[in-house]
């Protein structure tokens, strides 16, 4: 890293909620109320989870973090890490921070590890499945049978913009006015290294083993899967090893249930979807494509300060790839960069070559050009939270 990155880095702010008209600021006063109002009726949950989650309302709403109950599992770690935290503002810590701590709340509330009859119970479960079942999902996966009609290249890169655009996307990028808005829509574009790294894997690292951060369930885990499958198909990874959550997080994060309802999804579709749907199953089977559920992935901190195992993770891969604004946030830093620091300075911990496919959706942003960064700017749209803009950024 150069001295002034290294500057900037140790200088650069971490986002906070206090900021009147800010995207964080709407979340804690606006989308938090919203989503506990919805969680709470969308399951029958008896009279003891309604109280606890307008317990976490009244917290909300009065703007103060209380700790968790000393009889929480993890109790001790969420004191550790809220040191200096628990008993403010929610707006006035970190932004990650003060957002992972208010969905590990928002899990006591249901009882989701407590003792009781919620112990497990997904409460995004029927936010998932509504979106998985839907006759949207059913046109979109019959979609990949003209996807599977392009020439490989065309192919390749319609599945990786399909992983990248998540739930807006429609798994088939020919050459259509969607396609290339999708494509002009990309603020950042290093697709060419990411397929440069995965055909030129070797040296030091495990050859071929490609790392998959995963982020949502649904709609966005199908086109992670499909990509998945493109790369053990096509010899561009000897093994994908697909990183979720060890449970609920932010709304819609994948778990390992979801993962195992996607497979289902896919394996029962006809046409080209339910062949890599089989091809999936058995690769699952034969060890090409693993699953991993890391206690680190709810953590409310940033990848700098990943735990020793995980990093040798990373480090045996070819390439490690991050999905969504969380797992870039988590990468980059949760910080008020200037957009022009560069991508390969503020990830020069990491411990391997990295991609990241994210949509917009909060405030953080580096690596864009200058030019590109004013004209964005200039035209006076949210463009770096309204999920219409796309980034694929790489570091060798």
């Amino acid at each position: 890293m150069s001295r002034a990155a290294g500057d900037a880095l140790a200088d650069a702010p971490p986002i906070l909620g206090n900021v009147p008209g800010s995207y964080a600021l709407g979340v804690f006063r606006d989308r938090h109320p919203a989503l506990l109002k919805q969680v709470r009726e969308a399951l029958p949950y008896t009279a003891d989870r309604h109280r606890a989650l307008d317990r976490l309302l009244d917290e909300v709403v009065r703007d103060v973090m209380e700790p968790l109950d000393p009889s929480a599992h993890d109790h001790a770690v969420w004191v550790e890490w809220g040191r200096g935290k628990l008993g403010r503002r929610w707006v006035d810590v970190p932004f990650l921070w003060a957002e992972s701590y208010f969905y590990r709340k928002l899990l006591e509330a249901t009882g989701y590890f407590g003792d009781g009859p919620w112990r497990g119970v997904d409460p995004f479960g029927p936010l998932k499945q509504g979106e998985l079942g839907g006759d949207i999902v059913d046109g979109e996966l019959a979609a990949l049978d003209q996807t599977a009609e392009l020439p490989p290249d065309e192919r390749a890169e319609a599945l990786l913009l399909g992983s990248l655009w998540g739930n807006r996307a429609d798994l088939a990028f020919s050459d259509t006015p969607a396609g290339r808005d999708r494509v002009a829509s990309l603020v950042v574009d290093d697709s060419a290294l990411l397929w440069s790294l995965l055909r030129d894997a070797g040296g030091d690292r495990a050859a071929g083993k490609v790392v998959l951060v995963g982020d949502n369930a649904g709609r966005e885990l199908l086109p992670d899967l499909l990509l998945a499958d493109h790369l053990l198909a096509e010899g561009l990874a000897s093994e994908v090893v697909l990183h979720v959550k060890p449970h609920p997080y932010f709304v819609s994060d994948a778990t390992p249930a979801d993962v195992v309802a996607c497979l289902r999804r896919l394996a029962a579709a006809p046409g080209r979807a339910g062949e890599a749907g089989g091809r999936l199953w058995d690769a699952m089977a034969t060890g090409r494509l693993t699953l991993r559920a890391h206690p680190f992935a709810c953590a409310p901190l940033p990848y700098r300060d990943m735990p020793d195992d995980l990093r040798a993770e990373f480090a045996s891969a070819s390439l490690t790839v991050t999905k969504g604004d969380l797992n870039y946030r988590r990468l980059v830093g949760d910080l008020m960069w200037p957009g022009t620091t560069p991508f390969a300075d503020v990830t020069a911990y990491f411990p391997g070559p990295v991609v990241a496919l994210r949509t917009l959706k909060s405030d953080v942003l580096v690596g864009v050009p200058s030019p590109a960064l004013a004209a964005l700017d200039a035209t006076g749209d949210p463009w770096r939270t309204t999920g219409t803009h796309g980034m694929i950024q790489g570091r060798p």
